[in-house]
């Protein structure tokens, strides 16, 4: 009877631990997807419109997020699976295990609750480059754009010093990522036909200046 006990017990734990197997995700430390070439990011900026900001009315909730990615995961714990390193979640796609690097000032957190999703050009600072005129589900596209080098996870108190500043009044730490980080605000903006302003984009020339490909 207690062998059968046990036998019983340890198929029980065998069978759970599959199931927390399945939950369970470790990208290493990957980064934004469609960060471009040095020659490509200066295309881009060659492109864009240089014009004043306009738009008033700015509300965070005119651009929807987080949304729903693929089963329980929304965007925000996506790109927390996407660029953290041997992460694990549970059937809530909460992270549970993994730690994350922040390129911006080079700390390393084992605490998802440390780590905010950064949007690249934030979205004070999209509403007033041209967003203001947007419909809501393409605001809503933009606030959780998974395609382009638009979000990605940073610690959280720097992002927060970051607020809705654009380049010309806040830039990466680390000087060793400012060109990186040039690189994904133009893009952005490019992709999104964003205006700029510019002081925006002097300051974008001279961290782009530094970029050796």
């Amino acid at each position: 009877m207690r062998r059968r006990i046990r036998l019983v017990l340890a198929t029980t734990v065998a069978t759970a631990a599959v199931a927390t197997t399945t939950l369970v995700a470790a990208p290493a430390g990957a980064t934004p997807p469609g960060i471009p070439s040095k020659a490509t990011a200066q295309s881009n900026l060659n492109a864009l419109t240089v014009a004043a900001e306009s738009g008033s009315g700015y509300n965070r909730d005119l651009f929807p997020h987080w949304i729903t990615i693929s089963g329980a995961c929304n965007t925000r714990e996506t790109v927390l699976r996407r660029d953290g390193s041997g992460v694990g979640v549970d059937s809530s796609c909460y992270p549970t295990s993994g730690s994350w690097y922040s390129p911006y000032d080079g700390a390393t957190w084992t605490n998802p609750a440390d780590v905010d999703i950064d949007h690249i050009v934030p979205l004070a600072e999209a509403w007033r480059s041209g967003a203001n005129s947007w419909t809501t589900s393409r605001r809503q596209s933009f606030a959780n754009d998974l395609n382009g080098p638009q979000l990605i996870a940073v610690t959280d108190n720097v992002n927060q010093s970051k607020g809705d500043q654009d380049p010309s009044t806040w830039q990466p730490s680390r000087t060793a990522y400012r060109c990186t980080y040039a690189k994904m605000w133009i893009r952005t903006k490019y992709n999104w036909s964003l205006r700029l302003q510019s002081a925006e984009k002097s300051a974008l020339q001279t961290m782009l200046n530094t970029c050796t490909s």
